[in-house]
């Protein structure tokens, strides 16, 4: 399983996107998925608050930031999950 934060802000119209990208993936992935609302924390509307919205997965050392794809998605996902298999 995947663990995926969505970092988001209500009445984001591209975050409900995100959040329908998401939901489309895992239907082939299995993913734990966590909105955060970044409204709520200082620290994370200054990092995040221009680029929302952004996909932060446990496995990765990076996130992806908007505008993304579904193959984008899917690629960052699965990227390194190979890797901690084996």
């Amino acid at each position: 399983m995947i663990t995926v934060k969505l970092y988001t802000t209500l009445g984001c119209h591209l975050c409900e996107e995100a959040a329908l990208l998401l939901s489309e993936v895992s239907t082939t992935l299995q993913l734990s998925i966590t909105e955060v609302e970044i409204a709520e924390d200082d620290a994370l509307i200054e990092q995040y608050g221009v680029r929302i919205p952004v996909i932060q997965a446990s496995h990765r050392q990076t996130d992806l930031g908007w505008p993304f794809g579904l193959s984008e998605l899917k690629n960052y996902l699965l990227q390194d999950t190979v890797n901690r298999k084996t």
